[in-house]
């Protein structure tokens, strides 16, 4: 699937709430920033190219290990990976995105979000 170059990384966790310090620390000191993105029940960081913060590498995203977000993260990924048809609707998402010009992150999760949901919903829903 066309995709900017950026490797994202589900991280399950016991309680989204209480994560120690000491795991922030350590994945800054790897390059991990944590982001000021507003996501109910998730933790994003990033890392960056170089000082500007402009060119993102790598997503983590912390969710809680088993939880419904956790769930529907993973149906997600493997019926992107097993339906043709999805992949290339998401794939145009992606790519329209991309034409913007003032994309930012909190964007372009708003302008796939209907899509993402609905794939959600088949899982709820069984189709």
């Amino acid at each position: 699937m066309s995709a900017k170059p950026i490797i994202d990384i589900l991280v399950g966790v016991d309680d989204i709430a209480n994560i120690d310090k000491s795991v922030f620390k350590a994945l800054q000191n790897i390059g991990f920033l944590r982001l000021r993105v507003e996501r109910p029940g998730e933790i994003v960081l990033a890392m960056f190219t170089d000082g500007t913060y402009e060119i993102k590498t790598h997503f983590i995203h912390m969710i809680e290990y088993e939880n419904e977000l956790w769930i529907n993260q993973l149906f997600f990924h493997n019926y992107l990976n097993s339906n043709a048809k999805a992949r290339d609707e998401y794939r145009m998402i992606k790519v329209n995105s991309a034409k913007l010009k003032d994309i930012n992150i909190n964007l372009y999760t708003d302008l796939k979000e209907p899509f993402v949901k609905r794939i959600f919903n088949k899982r709820i829903n069984k189709g």
